[in-house]
């Protein structure tokens, strides 16, 4: 499977003076009938617990179907709820695909469909970025990052019929620029139901840190990025009024959404007289500081996910995780708890200096501090990011269905595969038996936290080490 990318890339913005909003907008009036793009999410074929069960809105797509919405027709299929792609796409003039490195093979497989069929194909997301010139065999245009900033080129090849193969901006759209979500598009679907209750919103875009296994600054860019916070309380606001009721719980898709502390604390303090609930991810770097997590909790905050990674210095060092200070994670932790915040912690191994003590610390770890949800990952290079680069002499497939943090991608250097699954899947089973979850979830509040834990106590029983190969 080719993984190369190429080293340059034609911009549509080398040729900016032949695009305009203003030819756009008489291109647009020009049409005839409305171009019909059909966008969708793919599902993935993993063995494991990815998409299955209730699953979250797709906001990145959401936002796609909004933009071109405002120009073209638009259909939206969600596989993941069990909508069929159409095996006949002549009802369509464009087919948009979405992919991660998980369902990078069955977008492919949508692609080359529809190319087949004389359609225009663009793919984007995550793994058409990292890997243009493997996804641009099964497409007729990548778009490079994130669409909102070369869609005024898109839009415009779209309706002259003259496509280029790669889209990608020179430089990215300040946030401000950002619609609305229109959640109508996948909200009118048969099987809504079966999206989780979380609404899904976005107040940055972008992270500076540079974890040399993160694909965050390629897409998004290094630069910090934010609305103003009158965009996003309004959305919120709108949301509120839509579904008739103060209480909901929105999930924030942002990276990092902490990085500029005096931006996300004001946002806080507006968002404590709204009434909302919320979630979020959340670097480590400053949650050490009592104030933001009493602050966190006064606002609405249920949960907050944390990256804690390794309870091994040396990995945090390796892997360039210069917010996580070992000697802070209890502080972190309790500074939360104490305000009624849920932690949902992310540990990951398979690192080069893990060794079986590594699961011994991080079970020690996740009991004393009494971690509600902790989720457990083999470590994954993926294509496009600097550890993919380093690793990839290493790894022993590019079997990209495999690519969700739960399989087995190369030895580490102080243990056997064979240990590492076998530890690795011991873990999971101690920390989701029905003593510990007890003894982790004891006096904590009656909620969708604990419903998580009993799934898991059922996945894990089944857990063999042949899950992971």
């Amino acid at each position: 499977m080719q993984t190369l990318q190429s080293e340059t890339l034609n911009s549509p913005l080398d040729s900016a003076s032949d695009y305009s909003e203003q030819l756009l907008d008489q291109l647009a009036a020009q049409q005839k009938s409305r171009k019909k793009w059909l966008l969708i999410q793919p599902i993935s074929n993993t063995s494991m617990m990815v998409d299955s069960g209730s699953v979250s809105m797709p906001l990145n797509l959401i936002m796609v179907a909004t933009l071109v919405g405002k120009l073209f027709e638009v259909t939206f299929i969600d596989e993941r709820l069990g909508e069929k792609v159409p095996e006949d796409f002549s009802g369509y003039d464009v087919v948009a695909i979405t992919s991660r490195t998980l369902n990078a093979s069955q977008a492919y497989r949508i692609g080359d469909s529809a190319l087949r069929q004389g359609k225009t194909v663009i793919l984007g997301g995550v793994h058409p970025t990292m890997l243009h010139d493997e996804a641009s065999l099964h497409c007729t245009s990548v778009v490079y990052g994130e669409i909102e900033s070369i869609w005024t080129e898109l839009a415009t090849d779209v309706l002259k019929g003259t496509m280029r193969s790669v889209y990608r901006a020179k430089e990215l759209k300040p946030m401000s620029a950002m619609h609305r979500p229109d959640f109508s598009y996948a909200l009118s679907s048969k099987s809504a139901k079966k999206y989780s209750s979380l609404i899904p919103i976005l107040a940055t875009k972008g992270c500076p840190v540079g974890c040399n296994f993160c694909t965050t600054p390629t897409i998004y860019g290094k630069n910090y990025r934010y609305r103003e916070l009158d965009l996003v309380l309004d959305e919120m606001r709108y949301h509120q009024q839509r579904l008739g009721k103060e209480k909901i719980n929105f999930s924030f898709m942002d990276d990092n959404i902490s990085f500029r502390p005096k931006y996300f604390m004001t946002l806080l303090e507006e968002m404590a007289k709204l009434g909302v609930h919320w979630n979020a991810n959340i670097s480590m770097n400053f949650l050490d500081k009592p104030e933001v997590a009493e602050l966190a909790g006064r606002s609405g905050c249920d949960l907050l996910s944390i990256g804690f990674e390794s309870l091994n210095p040396e990995t945090l060092k390796s892997v360039q995780k210069g917010s996580n200070r070992l000697g802070s994670y209890e502080t972190v932790v309790s500074n939360l708890h104490k305000n009624g915040i849920a932690i949902q912690g992310y540990f990951m191994f398979g690192f080069d200096n893990d060794t079986e003590e590594s699961f011994q610390l991080t079970y020690d770890f996740i009991m004393k501090n009494r971690i509600e949800f902790p989720v457990f990952s083999l470590v994954t290079p993926f294509p496009g990011t600097p550890y993919f680069d380093e690793m990839k002499p290493r790894i022993r497939h590019f079997d990209w269905d495999k690519y969700d943090t739960y399989h087995y991608m190369f030895e580490p250097s102080k243990m056997t595969g064979e240990k590492l699954l076998e530890n690795f899947v011991k873990l999971q089973k101690e920390v989701y038996k029905g003593r510990s979850i007890l003894q982790r979830m004891k006096g904590k509040p009656l909620n969708w936290v604990w419903f998580v834990n009993y799934a898991m106590n059922r996945f894990t029983n089944k857990l063999s080490t042949e899950y992971y190969y």
